[in-house]
């Protein structure tokens, strides 16, 4: 049987819902990026910059996945705390 506690990353499909562990909306998944450590959100879903413009993608490290429930990916911070660990494109 195998150890739940790492995460199975062939499991994460686009268009899965990213939420916290608190049960906040956190995004919707575009795809793993190439080196498969960070799940790449889709931009529409991304807050929006301060002055409304440039919704960019923004990334989740893969560590931060807890479990994968049906369609959903749970977090092991909440919904906040997630946000505030979004890596944006450079």
């Amino acid at each position: 049987e195998k150890e739940r506690n790492m995460t199975d990353k062939s499991q994460i499909k686009e268009h899965m819902e990213v939420i916290g562990a608190d049960g906040v909306h956190v995004g919707i998944v575009d795809h793993l990026d190439d080196s498969g450590e960070r799940i790449k959100l889709t931009k529409k879903d991304s807050p929006q910059t301060e002055d409304g413009k440039g919704a960019s993608h923004h990334y989740l490290p893969i560590g931060l996945v807890a479990e994968i429930e049906g369609d959903k990916i749970r977090l092991s911070a909440t919904g906040e705390n997630a946000v505030n660990m979004f890596e944006e494109d450079k």
